[in-house]
């Protein structure tokens, strides 16, 4: 194996990119300029030594905790609960959340071996004691995985006397309902509201 079928192979492991990718990605660094070669090969050297997870809500940052943790105009009334640090810079692109995140690490996974012990639960359970929260928005995905953790954490976090709500889900917004799957289907219709 030569030098550009093993970076092919080191790309081909990354999510979402196959080796079709892989390999024009890796054809198109032989033809970058040198400067650019070595800013890039820098930046992910040193990437893990620079993020690391936030010590109040787990989320990816350069500094700690990270600026939305240290941010006083957040609402810190509202927890927003997400599976990933990287859905937690999905909602922010979205510009419509304010209040404060949770990230657990993870989704409760029987199969896969993973329970509540395993995720940043307890974590949250201490971020709700101190008072300070009111709501607490589960935004896990809408999987049988999803599902569970997010009723796991309604009723672990029942005694408290915080609200928990989960986002909606269902048909996008100009969504053709010939193309909508049976579940999100289902979704909709037992996640209706009144106009």
């Amino acid at each position: 194996m030569n030098a550009l079928d093993e970076v092919v192979e080191s790309f081909s492991r990354l999510p979402g990119i196959g080796k079709k990718s892989a390999a024009r990605i890796a054809n198109s660094l032989l033809s970058a300029d040198s400067t650019f070669m070595q800013r890039f090969s820098a930046q992910i050297a040193t990437l893990q030594e620079r993020i690391r997870p936030c010590t109040i809500c787990g989320g990816w940052t350069e500094s700690d905790p990270c600026p939305i943790c240290a941010d006083s105009l957040r609402d810190r009334s509202l927890i927003c609960v997400v599976e990933q640090p990287q859905d937690v810079q999905t909602i922010e692109s979205s510009h419509t959340f304010r209040g404060l995140y949770h990230v657990l690490g993870g989704v409760i996974s029987p199969l896969d071996g993973i329970g509540p012990s395993q995720l940043r639960i307890a974590e949250l359970h201490q971020r709700v004691a101190s008072g300070d929260v009111k709501e607490v928005i589960i935004a896990t995905n809408p999987t049988v995985d999803g599902d569970t953790t997010a009723l796991y954490i309604q009723k672990s976090l029942e005694a408290s006397n915080v609200k928990i709500t989960r986002l909606a889900s269902g048909i996008p917004a100009g969504g053709d309902l010939e193309y909508v799957d049976r579940l999100t289907l289902d979704r909709s219709f037992r996640g209706r509201t009144a106009f």
